[in-house]
């Protein structure tokens, strides 16, 4: 026990730092919301304007306009701390097909995880092709350490609403 107001307070002192040092620690560790930010709109940046022939290589057969949500959750080297030191993004993705239907609910889409090569003209990306074997074809494109967050449905509603309401709006311009 401690005895004494001194060995109390030091004790709290110890405690607390230890917290502030593990915290601090943590968070190191994880990608900036603004670094996660330029990653989503980048990769968000590089499906929407792919020609229909890039999409067929991504290995979707769209004809129409896409519209996409992105969701980053990891990259390659692992440790990168800014947009340029990124090699590979790694991400969630639903991209929606603008054509028959100016409704999102109805439209075409496709979404899963996805890898993509940034620093390389153009960008490469790779999905993992659609059917039997699925889930090993991901596991082999997204490194292990970021297998349980391929296989998760988004965390955050914010890109998919984003992309709803570009949706909309693309779909009424046509």
């Amino acid at each position: 026990m401690i005895r004494t107001r001194r060995g109390l307070v030091a004790a709290i002192v110890t405690l607390a730092s230890l917290t502030l040092a593990g915290v601090m620690f943590f968070a190191a560790r994880q990608p900036s919301a603004q670094l996660h930010a330029e990653l989503a709109a980048e990769v968000t940046r590089i499906l929407e304007q792919s020609s229909p022939e890039e999409h067929q290589h991504h290995g979707h057969g769209f004809k129409s306009r896409v519209v996409c949500a992105v969701e980053p959750f990891g990259t390659a080297p692992a440790d990168a701390s800014s947009l340029v030191e990124v090699q590979w993004v790694y991400a969630r993705h639903m991209c929606a097909v603008t054509g028959e239907s100016s409704e999102w609910s109805v439209s075409v889409r496709a979404s899963g995880p996805l890898a993509v090569r940034l620093g390389v003209i153009p960008p490469q990306v790779k999905v993992p092709e659609p059917g039997t074997g699925y889930p090993e074809r991901v596991r082999q494109l997204i490194p292990a350490r970021y297998h349980e967050q391929a296989f998760a449905e988004f965390e955050d509603d914010a890109a998919i609403e984003a992309a709803r309401e570009r949706f909309a709006q693309v779909s009424q311009v046509k």
